[in-house]
């Protein structure tokens, strides 16, 4: 006669299931994240299924780590892995994160392009912000051949960017962030902004030339299209521009507070004292504001200026030179008398 089991054993098979479904969903079902709120991590092109995990550990739970580990192996995720800036939600199981990073189901990342002064400096923002390699970017915004597939030169590429935010993928590669640049760059300067620069005399090149200068001489956007009148007025008039900004590029030396006659000298292209006419290109990405400003620039007489000796970062105009040497006087007994040289 067949033995039926005791009331015992089947109890404890019941329970053994039971704490063998448990942990199934304690792995694979239940929250992946010990974290309150969305978290992201970072897959680049060096990672493994291993170093992945590594990634993930400072927010997974012991299990749901674990059960990543399965996942990858039985899936042969090392061999597929996808680069990308991928979400770790708060209440999402590792069956949808693993998913999603295996598929390559990556989040966008939110850029704002600097009003850099120089490309190497742009370079090293993007490679903060981007998987780009800050040297490769630097070296090929310097290569002539690069920078023509753009549309631009090594002295106007600075012309292509527009400082505005833009959402892109983490893993952007360096053609299509460029491509990207051009495609907003082009939507920027549809219709209205063209037709006023046309009306200037000008090409959307010329008018971020002067807009980068007109940046680097006062942060105060209210006062940056009278100071757009007064080049202007002084590329009419074919007088030297005489910006002091140009000088500190030409020289490279961001930091000078003030500059002296034997600077003025310093041969360049960039020397706006020594050349008539505009650089050969901008001198920063020119801000939106600096673009506005020369084409909504006021008319006006003026053709000289000089930074007030309050240090409030506006300017006195003249008209004449000789009204121009009187607020220069005043300005440089100002900086003398604060020390600064």
């Amino acid at each position: 006669m067949k033995k039926v089991p005791s009331k015992s054993y089947l109890a404890g098979a019941v329970l053994c299931l039971l704490c063998l479904l448990g942990l199934i969903y304690y792995c694979f079902f239940a929250s992946f994240s010990t974290y309150e709120e969305t978290q992201y991590i970072y897959i680049d092109q060096n990672d493994t299924a291993d170093s992945v995990r590594e990634k993930l550990k400072p927010y997974g739970k012991a299990g749901s780590l674990f059960a990543f580990s399965t996942l990858a192996r039985l899936s042969g995720y090392d061999d597929h892995i996808r680069t990308g800036k991928y979400a770790i939600p708060a209440n999402e199981n590792v069956l949808t994160i693993f998913r999603h990073i295996k598929n390559g189901r990556q989040e966008p990342v939110r850029i704002t392009i600097p009003e850099s002064r120089t490309m190497d400096r742009l370079a090293g923002y993007l490679s903060r912000k981007l998987m780009l390699d800050s040297t490769v970017v630097a070296i090929l915004l310097r290569d002539s051949s690069f920078c023509a597939q753009q549309g631009y030169d090594t002295a106007t590429i600075a012309c292509l960017f527009v400082p505005n935010t833009y959402e892109v993928y983490w893993d952007v590669t360096l053609e299509h962030f460029m491509q990207r640049m051009k495609k907003e760059h082009d939507r920027f300067w549809e219709g209205e902004r063209t037709n006023k620069a046309q009306a200037l005399g000008l090409t959307p090149n010329e008018v971020c030339t002067i807009a980068s200068i007109i940046d680097e001489e006062t942060a105060n956007n209210a006062e940056k299209p009278m100071i757009a009148g007064m080049y202007l007025n002084r590329l009419k008039a074919g007088m030297p521009l005489q910006a002091d900004p140009t000088v500190k590029f030409a020289l490279q030396d961001f930091a000078l507070k003030r500059i002296y006659h034997d600077m003025l000298e310093f041969s360049s292209p960039y020397n706006t004292y020594k050349n008539t006419g505009l650089p050969p290109g901008p001198i920063k990405v020119a801000s939106i504001a600096g673009i506005d400003a020369v084409l909504n620039r006021v008319d006006h007489p003026y053709l000289y200026m000089c930074a007030k000796e309050d240090f409030s970062g506006t300017h006195n105009f003249a008209r004449t030179y000789q009204e121009h040497l009187k607020n220069a006087a005043r300005y440089a007994k100002a900086l003398n008398e604060h020390g600064i040289k």
